[in-house]
Order: structure tokens, then sequence, then C-alpha cells
């Protein structure tokens, strides 16, 4: 007998029922499997390799100590010995950021290809052409003995960290399918050359402006390079100090943000080292012992970067098939070295380097051979001195201390408890008889070498300035009839300036207002610029109606630099636009190679003098300027003018380089992309891959109470709670203490001998 249809309905349904849940059986027992396969792999990459703060610890130290973390995860040592300390400071560095700590000696020294495959080739090539890690080894044989010391602890310290934790090493090892070399300490002077590398590479700049000389008018080129805005204060990243008579504590205040590349983790390190003879905290590099911006118990120091011209390229008549070259009437043999460079994935690559008398050849074109002179080369009386400086007790130790500092050239501002301020300018900075620097020098010659370095005691200085305010942020700060010829990328005046004003308008500061100044996102240059076009469209006889929406809001704007308004974005429009038109009257088909720090003032300079040798009618250059600052502004974001936002355009991403990539989570390992306030003529300088690195204030009338903040977080791991913790405070304009005596421990690792 078949079925009725009702029938055969319910049967299907049940059967179907059933089916389901065996399918729903099945793919929870997969997906159960697949989550605890999950879990798994992140307990076992993620999860076991974040460093042991808490418990006991044996290792070679000469008696006990602790490394106690606080609530940022800031390691405090303290130890029986310096040596003890450094070797600590090593081991946590590793905890923290040993995968950057490998990360940075193979960018610096040209290895990144090994790993990451023909993508880095060009990295390594420019690496490789400098030799920055024969360099290191030049610079590590000539170390004095009380610093290759120390440097030894460091070291010894990091591969205490690496060889007991071999089953745990960070999640990019495995990812990436290596394990690390052993540390030395020639890959910590490897790091800090890179850092050298990064703050004096200049020497492009000198074909930049050889391009533009070939193809333009001398004195108009000329007027683009100026060396100094005529408005800097003296002396003079930014950095300060007020004595106390500006305070409300009556103690001096010192305050640094330098300004570097962002990057997850930060470049920066923090740290607080204690030992018998030693008691400093604040920031180290990260795979370099020591604090090099921080304070002890009496002193308290920064640094910006000077940009003094430390580099000379030298054009060789140079054979490249023999090597000979001419020098002085006479041929010389230029040594040729070969390098090799490991890449992943495809057949090793053949580097060929002939070096000079004057350095390697770094760049050819059309026959000519230009070879780089630089003092980072200069390995004979290389000295690493941070550890006399974190431990100097005063402007007299300070000073020693820097007089055996290399480089790169640096403005150290200093406080300390006694009341005290202070400036210097240290590092080795190159005489130039009969050349400037700013062009290529004739390597044949032989008549445009150096002659030496300016003595440290010819460096400006600067030690409690009746103003009682010292102020640098990367401009000028040598006297115009200076005894020696003079050359560099400085910055225009604007930051300090402005630093200057808010500093100069009142007394009373007190250490967490200074975070305020360090956020502050006024431009003057740009300012000046929109309304100096607003100025031209009043003065027009036929204004454009279709610029009135620009017009009626550069009106309205007060020169602050805020993420959420259109003016900012329509002024930094318009200053593209305004300096290519400049550059193209000076050296036409030149305006994309045209790149100076001081061209904001270069620029304001002419338009403030608007002479009639580049333009008869100043005016309608800049409104043409704005006209196409208009058009490309509508590209990007709209038409309607008063819609834009400048974050929108100065939007920042920091990403880690490994593990942002990761399908899935790799967008929960950024920071960003987030809207940014300020620009590079602003204190808060910032653009879409430089800003601020780090935030201190130090009060020495309370150094509990001293101010620090990072980008990211301490800790490299991406399981860890102290990643990118830090990003919030810092986004705003807050900062965390930095605790120095009342340590408020969250974890406490005791660090026992072998032998106990």
């Amino acid at each position: 007998m078949r079925p009725s249809r009702r029938s055969l309905s319910q049967r299907l349904e049940y059967n179907f029922g059933v089916l389901l849940k065996k399918i729903l059986r099945y793919f929870n027992i997969v997906a159960a499997v697949a989550a605890i396969a999950a879990l798994g792999l992140v307990y076992w990459y993620g999860w076991r390799p974040l460093p042991e703060t808490s418990g006991s610890l044996r290792a070679p130290v000469s008696a006990p100590a602790t490394i106690a973390r606080d609530q940022q995860g800031i390691p405090h040592i303290t130890a029986a010995s310096i040596e003890d300390a450094l070797f600590l400071q090593g081991f946590v560095t590793a905890q923290d950021r040993l995968w950057q700590m490998d990360a940075l000696r193979r960018l610096a020294g040209g290895a990144l290809a090994e790993i990451f495959g023909p993508q880095a080739l060009e990295s390594d090539i420019a690496a490789r052409r400098l030799r920055l890690r024969k360099l290191a080894q030049q610079q590590y044989a000539v170390l004095a003995e009380a610093e290759r010391r120390a440097l030894d602890a460091y070291v010894r310290g990091v591969n205490f960290f690496v060889s007991t934790h071999r089953d745990r090493l960070p999640v990019e090892f495995r990812l990436l399918g290596y394990e690390p070399r052993p540390w030395s300490g020639v890959d910590s002077l490897l790091i800090g050359l890179y850092m050298f590398r990064s703050l004096t590479s200049t020497w492009e700049q000198e074909r930049q402006k050889l391009r533009l000389l070939e193809s333009g008018d001398r004195a108009l080129v000329e007027r683009l390079y100026p060396l100094r805005s005529g408005l800097e204060p003296a002396p003079g990243s930014n950095g300060w100090a007020v004595t106390g008579r500006l305070t409300a504590s009556g103690k001096p205040i010192l305050a640094g943000d330098p300004h570097l590349e962002y990057s997850l983790p930060s470049i920066w390190h923090p740290i607080h080292l204690r030992a018998p003879g030693l008691d400093v905290i604040g920031a180290a590099i990260t795979g370099v012992p020591c604090v090099i911006i921080g304070h002890n118990r009496d002193i308290a120091w920064t640094m910006t970067n000077l940009q003094y011209d430390v580099q000379d390229l030298y054009e060789e008549k140079l054979d490249p098939q023999t090597g000979r070259y001419l020098f002085a009437g006479r041929l010389e043999q230029a040594q040729l070295e070969t390098e090799v460079i490991p890449v992943r994935g495809a057949p090793s690559f053949e580097l060929k380097i002939w070096v000079t008398r004057h350095g390697p050849v770094v760049a050819e074109e059309k026959g000519r051979y230009w070879a780089l002179r630089w003092t980072g080369a200069d390995t004979a009386t290389f000295g690493f001195p941070f550890l006399e400086i974190n431990r100097a007790r005063n402007w007299t130790e300070f000073r020693a201390a820097l007089a055996r500092f290399a480089g790169p050239a640096q403005n150290f501002v200093y406080a300390d408890r006694e009341g005290h301020i202070g400036y210097q300018v240290a590092g080795r900075l190159p005489i130039r008889k009969t050349h400037r620097g700013d062009l290529p020098a004739d390597g044949a010659s032989g008549e445009q070498e150096w002659q030496g370095y300016i003595p440290f005691e010819d460096l400006p200085s600067v030690f409690d300035p009746p103003s009682g305010i010292i102020v640098t942020a990367n401009q000028n700060p040598f006297p115009v009839n200076y005894r020696y010829p003079v050359n560099g990328s400085f910055a225009p005046h604007y930051r300090a300036a402005q630093i200057r004003a808010l500093l100069s308008a009142r007394s009373g500061w007190r250490a967490e207002e200074m975070l305020a100044i360090q956020k502050d996102v006024y431009s003057a240059f740009h300012h000046a610029l929109a309304r100096a076009a607003v100025a031209a469209w009043d003065r027009s006889a036929k204004p454009d109606a279709g610029l009135a929406d620009a017009i009626a809001i550069l009106r309205a704007w007060n020169g602050q630099m805020e993420k959420d308004q259109a003016a900012p974005l329509l002024a930094v429009l318009l200053e593209g636009h305004f300096r290519k038109a400049v550059v193209e009257r000076a050296s036409p088909g030149n305006s994309l190679v045209y790149r100076f720090e001081i061209a904001p003032a270069a620029l304001e300079q002419l338009l403030r003098e608007r002479p009639r040798e580049w333009f008869a009618d100043w005016d309608e250059v800049l409104l043409k300027a704005l006209s196409g600052a208009v058009e490309e502004g509508r590209r990007m974001q709209g038409r309607e003018v008063r819609r834009w936002r400048w974050g929108y355009a100065n939007r920042l991403v920091i990403a880690h380089p490994v593990l942002s990539r990761l399908p899935l989570i790799g967008k929960y390992l950024r920071i960003g992309p987030v809207p940014m306030s300020g620009a590079t003529t602003t204190v808060k300088q910032t653009t879409t891959r430089i800003g601020p690195s780090l935030r201190m204030v130090v009060d020495f009338a309370d150094l509990d109470g001293a101010w620090f903040v990072l980008p990211t977080g301490v800790s490299g791991h991406p399981l860890s709670g102290h990643f990118k913790d830090q990003w919030e405070d810092y986004y705003v304009g807050r900062a965390r203490r930095l605790a120095f005596d009342r340590i408020e421990a969250r974890r406490v690792l005791n660090v026992l001998p072998f032998a106990q």
C-alpha cells in the first residue's frame, strides 16, 4: 500500500531532522576541535613566549637582584653591581623585544632579504654600500675598556635569555621560520649606527641641489637653500628646560619629545637601572645598553637632532673597471669589497663596492661616481659615553662625558636638582675650508678635504641663560659670526619660536602643563600663507568666485592644524602648489626634486619680500596656487570645501611589520588608521610617518612626578597587555607617571646567582 502524501512528508521531515542533528553534531565536533587547536596554537606561540616577570630565576649574576615591573610593565632593575644591572637590562630587553632587536640589526646590517626575500634586497644593498657592519666592528675594537665591559655585560644578558628560551621564542621567529643568532657587542653598535644613519642622511640633498642648479637659475636656486630663517631663538624633535624662577615648584623642569619614525613596537624601551654608583631611569634604544634620554637623582637630559651636515659626496674621477682614481695629481687604487647578500627563495646577490680615500661609492650616474665621506665612518676615536652620562652628577661631569660623544651630532638639553639648566652641542662636526658642503665636492683636486673636527670647547654651549629658558627644535643654533663654516639641513624657526613664546608668556609652570605645549598644533607658517592668500583675494580686481568658499574658510582660520577642520588641509595643499610654482621658476621641471627642511621659511621670506625677478605679480601666483589646491582637495574629499577634514589626509597607521599582515587578526595588531592633528611646522610635529617618539617631562621638585608616554607600549609581544596600552594616552596628549623612588611593583622577578 502506498503511503499518503502527508505521511511521506512527515517521514522526510523526520529523516531530515536526524540528518541535520548528525551534521550539527559533526560540525560542533569539528568546530570544537578547531577552537581547541586554535587556542593551543595561541597558547604555544603567543602566550608561552610572554616574559617571566615573577618568581625566581637563576642567572650568572654576582649577587641577588630584582626586576620589578610597574603597572606599565616598565622594568625597574636593582642589582649589586653596574655590570649585573646592565646584564639584566640585556635580559629584560630581550624578554620584551627580542624579535625587534633582531630585525633592527638585520635592517642596519643589510640582512633582511635573508628572511623576507627579494622584496627586502634594495634595503640591504643600501645598508651594505655604507658598510655599517664593518664600521660597527671597527667601533667595537677601539672602545675604551670600561665601555667594552659595560657593552659585554648587556650582551651576556641578551644571550642568556636566548639560550634559556629557545623553545619559547617570540612568535615572529616561528612565523618566519628561523632562529636568532647569538647577540654581540657589534650588533648593539650596529643599531646605534642605524640611528646615526637615519639622523644624518643629507648626502642625497647634495645631488638634489646639483640637479636644480644644472637646469636652473643659480641665484634663484640658492634662495631656496638658506642656512637659517633669521628668526631662530638662541640657542638653538623638541627639547626645552626652564629654570626654577619660572616654575610653580621653584625647581627646574625639563621636557623632551624627540621626533622619529613611528614603529610598533617603539624604538624606545623604558628602563630603570639601580646599582651602587648608578640610579637612572628613562628610555633606552632597543638593543643598546644604558639610558639614552632620562634622569638620575641629580640631573636630567634630553636630545634633539642637530641636523648639521656631517656627510659629503666627493665626485671621483674613477675607472670602474680597475678602481683607479685621481687624487691631487696622482692615481690611487680604490679598494674593492664584495658583499654577498643571502636572499630567501632566490639566489644570493653579489654586490661590489669601490672604496676610495673618501669612502664607498654610493651613487653613479652617466659615468659620474660619487663617494661618501661621513663622520659615522670615522671610527678611530669612537666612544660610547652613555654610562658616564647616566652617572653624571652635575654640569661639569655631564659635559665631560659629552666630549666623548661621537655622533650623530645632537642638541643636549640639561637640568639639575641644584637649579641649573644648560644646552650643549655634541658630536663630531667637520671643518670645511674651501667648500660649503651643500654640493658634491671635487674628489680629484685634493683641495676640498676636511680639516679635522670643530673642537668640543668651540661647540655652542649655554649655561643658566638670563631668560631662564632653553629651547631646541632642530633649528640652527650657530651664531651668524661663528668662527667655523656651517652647513646643515636645519629646521625652520616655527616650532622653536612657538615653544619659546608659550614658555615666556608667564611663570608658575607645572610639569603636567608642559604636555600641553608638546601637543600644540599652531602653524605660524601655514597661518601666514593663508592670510597672504586672503589678502591677495581682497586686492584682486576680479576675484574668482569659485574660490569664495576657500577664502572664507582661510579668513576665519586661527592657524591651528586641527584634524577636524578644513582649513589646515586647504593650507597644506596651498603650500604644495605655491612651492611648485616657486621651484619651477628657479629650476624648471624640478619641482618634485626639491625637498629641504627649511623650505617653509624660504617660501615665507620670498612671499614677504616679493622680489620681481621671480614673479611680476605674486598675488596672481598665490591665487593660482589656491585654485590648484581647491581642485586637488575636491578630488581628494569632494566638492564642498567646508566638509573637508585635515585628519582624513593626515591619517596615521602604525603597523607591526609581520603580525599586522596576518589574516583575520592582523588588524588588531596595528594602530590606526587614525586622523592626526599637527603638521611639520607645529610643536606637535606629525606626518603619516614621523612624530613624537616619546614624551617626557621631569620636575626636580618631585622625581616621582615625572611624566612619560610612548606611542605604543613597553612590550613587543602581541598578547601582552603592554603591547600598545599607552596609545590612547599618547593620542590625546596625556602621559603616565614614571616612578623613581615610590615604585608600585605589580610583578617582581628575583634573580639569584648560580652559586646560591
